[in-house]
């Protein structure tokens, strides 16, 4: 078995914010140094799952059904979702421009 590799907090949200603009995971891969795809991939469907408090869960503990770190508050995942929520409206008006730009050619 491999080595299992720790990346910071700020990488995992830097990659899902790449990916989120549209840039292709090779390329995310190469500029943060990931070394595998499917971490990747875990990380864009936590953040599709509202689950971004597991970006800070130690490698090998896994945080499921529904129980994260006992740490984070209130006010921490409102804002966590808060900022998922204006990502998630970023995404769908960029969506929303290409669509625009399809059916204008």
């Amino acid at each position: 078995m491999g080595t299992r590799i720790s990346y910071p907090v700020e990488v995992k949200e830097e990659a899902v914010r790449l990916r989120l603009a549209g840039v292709p995971v090779a390329e995310v891969m190469e500029r943060l140094d990931i070394k595998n795809k499917t971490q990747l991939k875990n990380w864009m469907k936590w953040y599709r799952n509202g689950e971004t408090h597991r970006f800070q869960q130690p490698v090998g503990k896994q945080y499921t059904f529904g129980k994260g770190p006992e740490n984070v508050n209130e006010m921490e995942k409102l804002k966590a979702e808060n900022r998922y929520l204006k990502q998630h409206i970023e995404v769908l008006k960029k969506y929303k421009e290409l669509e625009r730009k399809w059916y204008q050619e």
